[in-house]
């Protein structure tokens, strides 16, 4: 586990020294305070549009990292030709991957951390206050980052064995998948053949379920979320992004480096 470490410590550093993290974070609190303004302007529901576009600016923001920093997370290293030097010395190939996998999700955390300091300092700004209900929020902020953790376990498994393009498109498109699986599930249509149906709702129960993870209406609205769906949540994208991960350490071990 000290590899892991030391793989994912060089990968946060990595993703740091890329003044492209520095603009996205810029973008999204750009965002924010276009929130305030807006917000502002919206007598009555402040609270309601602040916390919307904080939390839509943090996912967005989160996904265009995860999606286009983990597909590059393999192919960068075998362009630069250091994963070969790498990988000679006692580091095995599950090792780097796992380390890959820890690096990119901390370089997520502390961004949406900081991120979720900016959406607080909006709503402070607006309410003049921070009040217990603003706490659902965390939760929400909890639910993207769980969420990014699936996104970047699809986004190393498509590069560990295709080219980046490829792995953006597979990625990105099984999220958009993902956001749709209680409409295939019950998906009822005279027009569909029964067998395309059945596929469907069958299809559902393999793709990530990215559905469970919006929570933004409750978080904006101080609603209280379920202890419940937290855990199961948390529960559910800890086994998604095993399972993913082992196939990604299955596929990049077998792989050719020659």
């Amino acid at each position: 586990m000290t590899r892991v470490a030391v793989v994912a410590l060089n990968t946060f550093r990595e993703a740091v020294r890329d003044r492209v993290l520095y603009n996205l974070v810029f973008f999204a609190l750009l965002l924010m305070a276009a929130a305030v303004v807006v917000g502002q302007v919206s007598i009555g529901i402040e609270q309601i549009v602040i916390v919307n576009l904080g939390l839509s600016a943090i996912s967005v923001i989160g996904l265009l990292m995860a999606v286009f920093i983990g597909v590059g997370l393999v192919s960068k290293e075998m362009d630069k030709r250091t994963l070969y030097a790498l990988l000679a010395k006692p580091v095995r190939r599950w090792e780097f991957l796992l380390g890959k996998f820890g690096g990119l999700l901390l370089t997520l955390t502390i961004n949406t951390a900081a991120m979720s300091a900016g959406l607080y300092l909006a709503l402070f700004y607006v309410k003049h206050s921070i009040e217990r209900a603003d706490g659902v929020a965390l939760v929400a902020i909890y639910f993207i980052l769980l969420k990014l953790a699936l996104v970047v376990a699809l986004a190393l498994l498509f590069s560990c064995y295709t080219t980046p393009l490829l792995a953006i498109l597979f990625t990105g498109g099984l999220y958009v998948a993902g956001l749709f699986v209680k409409e295939m599930r019950g998906l009822h249509s005279d027009t569909m053949a029964p067998t395309v149906q059945t596929f469907l709702r069958w299809l559902s129960y393999l793709l990530p379920n990215f559905e469970n993870f919006d929570v933004m209406a409750s978080a904006a609205h101080g609603r209280h979320i379920p202890a419940a769906l937290i855990a199961q949540n948390t529960a559910y994208a800890a086994l998604y992004c095993a399972i993913v991960l082992a196939a990604a350490v299955t596929i990049f071990s077998r792989r050719d480096m020659k």
